[in-house]
């Protein structure tokens, strides 16, 4: 499996595009939401002779979803959250307007994930796992081939997603991450929903906001 990262729209946020040698792709939260940047995904996913079979959002805050509309609309996909985000999701239209941005509306969800599911694009597999606390329908997509976490905004190198927002808990981010992501084998690589990726045993030791555990 390969993967591409966009940094787009006025939060600098990450947008993926996964693929594999089969051609097919999964876009992950796209955030794009000017011109340019829809015509920088696209022409990527031209160029490299992709076919988008896959609309995921790892959570539905407005900097991750500024680009469903587009997405959904240009390769005829339907859009996959986790159903605790929805109203999250269906907020997004007033807050873009709190910010005094253009937005085009997301579609309504298509599929609702849950902890245990798996997505599937080409010869690839994505496990779906639940970690709320950022938003209530935080969800990580692990690749255990290729030993790699798709984050959204729950963990980030040497940070965590900020817990203020509606919904927002740090002691349920916490655990999400102690008993979801530090689980994990050390050298799993996080990417995250801003800034540059990391390795799940770098957080463990590092992370000043969220140690593992010790285990005696």
């Amino acid at each position: 499996m390969q993967l591409h990262r966009f940094t787009f729209n006025y939060f600098s946020e990450n947008t993926y595009v996964l693929y594999d040698e089969t051609g097919q792709c999964a876009i992950i939260d796209p955030g794009c939401c000017k011109k340019s940047e829809e015509v920088e995904l696209q022409d990527f996913i031209t160029q490299n002779n992709l076919k988008p079979v896959l609309l995921l959002n790892t959570h539905c805050h407005i900097d991750h979803i500024l680009g469903n509309a587009f997405v959904a609309k240009t390769y005829e996909l339907g859009l996959a959250i986790h159903v605790e985000d929805l109203n999250v999701l269906l907020s997004g239209a007033r807050i873009a307007e709190q910010y005094g941005f253009p937005y085009n509306v997301s579609p309504q969800p298509a599929l609702y994930l849950k902890e245990g599911d798996q997505v599937k694009f080409g010869n690839t597999i994505l496990d779906v796992v639940f970690t709320p606390g950022h938003s209530p329908g935080s969800i990580c997509f692990i690749n255990h081939n290729d030993k790699l976490v798709i984050g959204g905004d729950v963990l980030f190198n040497g940070s965590i997603g900020r817990t203020d927002l509606p919904g927002g808990s740090f002691e349920t981010l916490s655990n999400s991450i102690q008993t979801k992501l530090y689980t994990l084998q050390d050298d799993y690589l996080v990417y995250s929903g801003h800034g540059i990726e990391t390795r799940i045993g770098h957080e463990k030791i590092h992370n000043p906001f969220v140690k593992a555990r010790l285990s005696f």
